[in-house]
């Protein structure tokens, strides 16, 4: 999270700058008025277009041009040049975007281009309404691209959450580690759901939905007819089977709600346990040891992540780690928790006046199951998204869809393909027939370095390390029986865009 420079630097554009000093594939990065602008030479034309993304305040000039778009280089985002507009989530809203002219050899940056305005939409075979069960990034997304694409009907959003919905990635990073404002986590304001007409529905737990008849049951008996469903009610954390597991001082991480506990709990407590080093564990422990606690990490893995990211990694994410204080204990599990301490299966204690518990998720399909919706580890999907159930669709952590570049029907449980596939779904409603392509990409930030990864390798026999991970300077590349399926990076965004399109141009072949 990143807030914008307060005296942007670079030359005036609206004075503009030598067409010499500008070639093309070039970007020149200056200020029009006090926001700062990015001047663009893509393709013989030249763009203008805000500087930063609107995710997180990336700098987009050290992002990768494609086309006509930009894409952002933390994490993926991607832009028109020509509007300005958000086509890829992480980010959501648009860029502002000004007219460029040409004149006495010089590119002069002129008035603000107005924002494309939303296509008219014939009604005939759209939804009545459309109801959305679950308040995270897929359901938001789908709400608001609904919007964007011109849909007039009801949009009701039903969410168990207290909160409307919010930046969940930040939770484990930098608003548990006290760096990241609450006034920055929601995605959008109350007077934008209200300016938009997107009716949104906190703590509104659904119990059923009845395809047959198009109604969703709420937990207070009262029913909701729609004409479209889309379900993205995320997934559930896992719990801990021990002795001492729901005593008060253990906690989960899921929910902005999970998170603020845990932050107050940590005004009094001292020294941290935290079960499991996946990446919430992981993420969690770098944000603990910035407010001061000490944290120690048991799971019974040989190293860190190395399912995920392999033994390269695997390694340097536990020296980073070790470097700031952090204990593991590996190899080992928890078989008992009290008040003070908890009790390894090795006989060992730990002292513990706080524990995070961090083994894992489970996707939500209550809902889908008592629906007769298909079901194979996730609520099974088409290409477009749609369940077994007529004008139900599926987005998010729940969702298993066939993977073309792969071969293979996956699921994902983050955040940007949540976000993307909400938007799919949303067009799909309207009947757009988009299928979901986009490549999977998350990412992870722990202290100050970050990991990206793109692609999707649930196993691998291959796994090539390009530059030293020790130095926090490597590409690492994941093959499957001759076949590239990820690359994780750290220290190297472009090659992260780069293989981010490489992978797409694949799936488009």
């Amino acid at each position: 999270m990143a807030e914008p420079p307060s005296s942007p630097g670079g030359p005036d554009l609206t004075e503009g700058i030598p067409l010499s000093d500008i070639g093309e594939g070039d970007m020149v990065v200056g200020h029009v008025g006090s926001e700062p602008a990015l001047l663009v030479h893509q393709g013989s034309e030249l763009f203008a277009i805000g500087a930063m993304c609107t995710h997180y305040g990336a700098p987009l000039a050290d992002g990768l041009l494609v086309g006509d778009t930009i894409r952002c280089p933390w994490h993926h985002a991607c832009f028109s040049l020509r509007t300005g507009q958000a086509l890829r989530p992480p980010a959501l809203n648009d860029l502002k975007c000004w007219r460029v002219e040409k004149r006495g050899g010089r590119a002069i940056v002129t008035e603000v281009m107005q924002a494309p305005r939303s296509p008219e939409l014939i009604e005939v075979g759209l939804p009545a309404s459309v109801v959305i069960i679950g308040g995270g990034g897929a359901g938001n997304a789908a709400a608001m691209t609904l919007r964007r694409e011109g849909y007039v009907g009801p949009v009701i959003m039903l969410t168990a959450d207290r909160s409307s919905p919010y930046d969940r990635p930040s939770l484990s990073k930098d608003y548990l580690a006290g760096t990241a404002k609450a006034a920055w986590l929601p995605l959008e304001s109350t007077k934008f759901y209200a300016q938009h007409h997107i009716d949104v529905r906190c703590d509104h737990r659904v119990v059923k939905f009845d395809p047959a008849q198009r109604v969703v049951t709420l937990s207070d008996g009262s029913q909701v007819p729609y004409g479209a469903l889309l379900l993205a009610p995320g997934v559930k954390p896992n719990r801990l089977m021990v002795p001492g597991a729901a005593l008060p001082h253990v906690h989960v991480l899921r929910t902005l709600a999970d998170c603020d506990a845990l932050i107050a709990r940590c005004g009094e407590a001292r020294r941290c346990v935290i079960v499991g080093a996946g990446f919430i564990g992981l993420e969690v422990a770098a944000s603990l040891r910035t407010r001061g606690l000490e944290v120690h990490i048991v799971a019974p893995d040989a190293r860190p992540m190395e399912h995920i990211l392999g033994a390269a990694l695997g390694d340097m994410v536990r020296a980073l780690h070790e470097s700031h204080g952090v204990v593991f204990h590996l190899g080992t599990t928890v078989a008992g928790i009290a008040t003070d301490r908890i009790t390894l299966s090795t006989g060992a204690e730990l002292a513990a006046d706080l524990v995070v518990v961090g083994i894992g998720v489970h996707p939500d399909v209550t809902l889908a199951q008592e629906a007769r919706v298909a079901l194979d580890r996730g609520v099974v999907v088409d290409e477009l998204l749609r369940t077994t159930a007529t004008d139900v669709y599926a987005a998010g952590d729940i969702a298993r869809w066939p993977d073309r570049r792969t071969g293979d029907h996956i699921r994902v449980e983050h955040w940007v393909v949540a976000e993307r596939q909400g938007i799919v779904a949303a067009k799909n409603m309207l009947g757009q027939g988009e299928r979901f392509a986009a490549v999977p990409f998350f990412w992870s930030r722990q202290y100050d370095t970050g990991i990206n990864y793109v692609g999707h390798a649930e196993r691998w026999d291959r796994a090539d390390v390009d530059g030293d991970p020790a130095a926090h300077d490597c590409m690492v590349t994941y093959w499957r029986e001759g076949k590239r399926l990820a690359v994780a990076t750290v220290g190297r965004d472009m090659d992260s865009l780069r293989a981010e399109v490489a992978f797409e141009q694949e799936t488009s072949a």
